[in-house]
């Protein structure tokens, strides 16, 4: 009989990211605060007799539907049950908010629910950094090259999310760094009361890929100023290696109302409010 099942893929967020040093491979070392919300792509799988990618969704265009997109890779990895994959891309791809990395974590969920075995660690690792606190889908900490997490608790909070149009290589932000060995978060993260909170103690922390970033896309830099000139913004900083950027807000309406003052002003940028995602599994 022929199984089918939807998951949702949440979009990660970098509230913070400490780059701390460099492997002797090559791969850079992190601390990062990672964050999940409601806003994401959603993947329906359905039994088939070989796997098979269909790409769909506002966003879809530009998307690979072969081995190059990550989901693809990950059911590769994962072997059987085959399904038929229909991706209904929301979020925008290599933008620094975990998009490919969500989808390919989502497949992963979706597969071995329907009676397929998780793959090894070391596996994993092949998919990317973000793959195992993307499995997860919760608040968490997260250290090393991405292998090491520690859950989060937050406040209620309200997000924007801005993405002005303009790619940014990720190789190319890692070596636009000026430095690669710095102060990571401090060992005790403290128990915010509410989202000001959080905004006043995010603001001493950094996203050290953002000056490089944004001397590669001054739309970044755009795209900030714009998130901080809205009523009730705690606090603008960019995700990941860019370019999307995120507001930080104490309530859904002034999120919303943030948003819509945004996207009125530059309607061709990729703008969307957002709530904390509730969902996902817990870290033991």
């Amino acid at each position: 009989m022929s199984r089918a099942i939807e998951v949702f893929a949440p979009a990660k967020i970098n509230l913070t990211l400490h780059v701390t040093g460099r492997r002797a491979d090559g791969l850079h070392l992190l601390d990062s605060l990672v964050v999940f919300l409601d806003a994401g792509d959603r993947l329906r799988l359905e039994s088939a007799p070989s796997f098979s990618l269909e790409v769909t969704g506002p966003l879809a265009a530009g998307v690979p539907v072969g081995e190059d997109n990550l989901a693809m890779r990950a059911a590769r990895l994962m072997g059987g049950p085959a399904v038929a994959i229909t991706l209904e891309k929301h979020l925008p791809a290599a933008a620094g908010i975990g998009g490919g990395s969500a989808d390919a974590a989502a497949l992963l969920r979706g597969l071995a629910a329907l009676g397929g075995t998780m793959p090894a660690p070391e596996a994993l690792a092949a998919l990317g950094a973000d793959l195992p606190v993307c499995l997860r889908s919760r608040p968490a900490r997260m250290r090393g090259i991405g292998e090491r997490l520690e859950a989060v608790e937050l406040p209620e909070a309200h997000f924007v999310l801005v993405n002005p149009g303009v790619a940014v290589p990720t190789a190319a932000v890692f070596a636009a760094l000026e430095s690669r060995d710095n102060p990571p978060m401090p060992e005790q993260l403290p128990r915010w009361g509410d989202a000001a909170e959080l905004a006043g103690w995010l603001g001493r922390m950094r996203n050290d890929l953002e000056p490089a970033a944004s001397r590669i896309a001054p739309q970044i830099g755009e795209a900030l100023d714009a998130i901080t000139g809205t009523r009730g913004c705690l606090l603008a900083r960019m995700s990941g290696s860019g370019a999307t950027c995120f507001g930080l807000y104490a309530s859904a309406a002034a999120a919303g109302e943030a948003a819509a003052r945004l996207g009125a002003e530059r309607p061709a940028w990729w703008i969307t409010p957002a709530g904390l995602w509730r969902g996902g599994e817990r870290l033991s």
